[in-house]
């Protein structure tokens, strides 16, 4: 495997391939040295005893991350040396070529630089056209017409050439992905209760859901399966008692006798969710009617509703006063309205009277003209403009720092509906663009100064997302908004590990009555990357506290880990657990035939069915889908149970 970058997620992702699937890992770095990301010291001032909070934890600030995943291990031990890295200020042929790019079966590339990546996978393609692609691109068009050439451009040299043999082993795929957006659903439901951790997969929307201990003698909530088992440092109040284990990190994919002895012990459960699309569609329906109260307020609609009531009852008086004809006397109104209508000099006295109203409600109807004329004229010239916080707003999301992620997550937290107001130091940064398109109320300001977080409503917000790339603004943010609203939740992202784990015990036991999460966004994106190129389709991941639990599909035929298996011989507590199997494929499909088909559209697809829908004695078939939950290690376990059997049989077919 070669990877291709400049940042941490190039060695988290070095690091996972060779101590979680024990691969052969070539890096390529302008430095060989981990990055370290430039810490900004935050200004000398009190903030009571959120300053001394943050004295207590400065300490663990200088200390570099391991290029090896330490915490993110899962109990794994290290594996044998194999990782070889080489300096290259760019990935150009002839880096690629000392890499070994020609006999390599991977290639990752992610740097930061979109376009960097692009070229780089065009010279690969070009140097071995069978290579497996995993790119990292921030413009998800861009990624698929470059999936969609890149993977035409294989399939041609894979019929052309003279190996039929090869061609047909040879799996050359791109996969293009981005850190942002695989991040970006953790984050979101890391910062709303209730609403985590959505996977769609094969028809099924699971959701993943921390539960508090039960008390002893009390039956918890029913769940598809339990997850993981949280430490006593994941229950807020800290400290909870009965938890299976301790302090030292959550137990994932228990068995049914260690969840049953782990009673008082945080769970996080599996469960299914059903998609309705009737509130969706009201809401809609509500908005139809929106362009007029955003154009105009509510005071000025109510004064052009008076002078049309008034017009309308000076032209009844018109009609039976004079005996006109309604229509007509309409008319009449409107001319002495605008004025522009001879004088009754010689009509009656009624006929004089309403003339002269009507002159007096034109005189009213025009500073109310030209008061619709401005509001119409500021609506329109401050939808470019960023809104500001309503006075009434609370129980909402302060999310800090529009980047990339910042963005994503943005955009997330809008489609589930979710109040946010955002907070953004550089008046061009990438996602105020978007927060202007969708009107959400952004604070633009230096977070670390005063009144910044007061604007954005930080004592009546729900929850404190902060996204920033810098460490010391992150947690400066949170120091600040805890010292205001003690209780308030906060989601934290944090570039150095054993900083984060300083960080998020020191507030723990500072705010015990308060939920704090820290997240890594290399740490997340990590494993979805290293899914890509062991040529798996890892469809999310689920953090559970610092370690993550990924959701992956994979096709049974030719698998002997799975084929002809029970879905029990396929449990391995701790590493492996199987959801849901997709059997709507016949009996008797080929597997020429089945490969050729196209798959259905998504509103025709069938779900797949859960395991207990199945039984723990159902016999995989060759032509099933199932969909998995594993640790990382226990995926690099499956793939070496597969790669064993293979062995053999190219062996056996050698020796005959």
């Amino acid at each position: 495997m070669v990877v291709c970058g400049d940042d941490a997620l190039a060695h988290r992702l070095a690091a996972d391939l060779q101590d979680v699937y024990g691969e052969r890992v070539t890096l390529v770095v302008p430095s060989a040295r981990e990055p370290q990301r430039p810490r900004i010291p935050p200004p000398a001032r009190a903030l009571g005893r959120a300053g001394a909070l943050l004295g207590r934890v400065s300490a663990a600030m200088v200390r570099p991350a391991p290029l090896s995943s330490e915490a993110a291990g899962d109990g794994a031990e290290p594996a044998e040396e194999t990782l070889r890295i080489l300096e290259a200020a760019q990935p150009d042929d002839a880096a690629l070529t000392e890499a070994g790019i020609a006999g390599a079966g991977a290639l990752a590339l992610v740097y930061d630089d979109d376009e960097l990546n692009i070229h780089a996978a065009l010279r690969a393609c070009r140097l071995n056209p069978r290579l497996r692609l995993v790119i990292r691109l921030y413009n998800r068009k861009l990624g698929q017409h470059l999936e969609e050439l890149l993977d035409q451009a294989a399939a041609v040299a894979a019929l052309g050439s003279e190996d039929a043999g090869d061609a047909e082993g040879a799996d050359a795929s791109t996969t293009v992905l981005s850190d942002a957006d695989t991040v970006a659903p953790a984050l979101a439901g890391a910062a709303v209760a209730g609403t985590s951790r959505v996977i769609e997969a094969d028809g099924l929307l699971l959701r993943a859901v921390e539960r508090a201990p039960v008390p002893p003698g009390r039956p918890g909530e029913p769940g598809l399966c339990t997850l993981a088992l949280l430490s006593a440092s994941a229950n807020d109040p800290a400290g909870a008692t009965g938890s299976a284990a301790g302090d030292e990190g959550p137990v994932l994919l228990p068995d049914e006798a260690a969840t049953a002895a782990a009673a008082g012990c945080g769970t996080v459960v599996l469960e299914t969710v059903s998609y309705t699309g009737r509130p969706i569609r009201r809401r809609w329906l509500r908005g139809r009617g929106a362009p007029l109260a955003s154009l105009f307020s509510r005071r000025l609609r109510w004064s052009l509703g008076g002078v049309v009531g008034a017009v309308l009852a000076l032209a009844v008086a018109s009609s039976l006063t004079m005996g006109e004809d309604p229509v007509h006397a309409a008319y009449l109104s409107l001319l002495d309205l605008f004025a522009i209508n001879d004088p009754a000099i010689h009509d009656p006295a009624p006929r004089k009277v309403l003339q002269l109203l009507s002159g007096l409600t034109g005189l009213l109807l025009l500073p109310v003209l030209v008061a619709a004329a401005f509001e119409g004229l500021g609506t329109f010239r401050s939808a470019s403009a960023l809104r500001r916080p309503p006075r009434g707003l609370s129980g909402h999301v302060v999310l800090l720092g529009l980047g990339k992620v910042g963005t994503r997550v943005l955009a997330r937290l809008h489609e589930m509906g979710i109040p946010v107001v955002c907070i953004e130091g550089d008046p061009e940064a990438r996602g105020i663009a978007l927060a202007r398109r969708l009107r959400v109320p952004t604070v633009l300001g230096d977070v670390t100064q005063e009144g910044v977080l007061e604007a954005a409503m930080i004592e009546r917000a729900a929850t404190l997302l902060a996204l920033t790339s810098e460490d010391t603004t992150n947690l400066e943010a949170c120091l600040y908004a805890r010292s205001v609203s003690p209780r308030l939740r906060v989601t934290l992202r944090l570039f150095d590990d054993r900083f984060a784990t300083a960080v998020y015990r020191t507030l723990r036991a500072a705010h015990p009555g308060a939920l704090t999460r820290s997240r890594s966004v290399t740490y997340l994106a990590a494993p979805a990357f290293a899914g890509a190129m062991m040529g798996r389709q890892i469809l999310g991941a689920i953090p559970v506290e610092r370690r993550v639990l990924l959701i992956a599909r994979f096709d049974v035929r030719g698998h002997a880990a799975l084929e002809g298996r029970t879905v029990a011989e396929v449990l391995r507590p701790g590493r492996l657990r199987v959801l849901a199997v997709d059997t709507s494929a016949p009996d008797d499909a080929e597997p020429d035939a089945a490969a050729a088909a196209p798959p259905p559209p998504p509103e025709e697809r069938t779900p797949a069915q859960l395991v207990h829908e199945l039984g723990d004695d159902y016999v995989l078939r060759p032509q099933d889908r199932v969909l998995l939950v594993a640790t990382r290690q226990g995926l690099g376990e499956l793939h070496a149970r597969n790669r064993q059997p293979a062995a053999a049989r190219q062996s056996g077919a050698r020796q005959g």
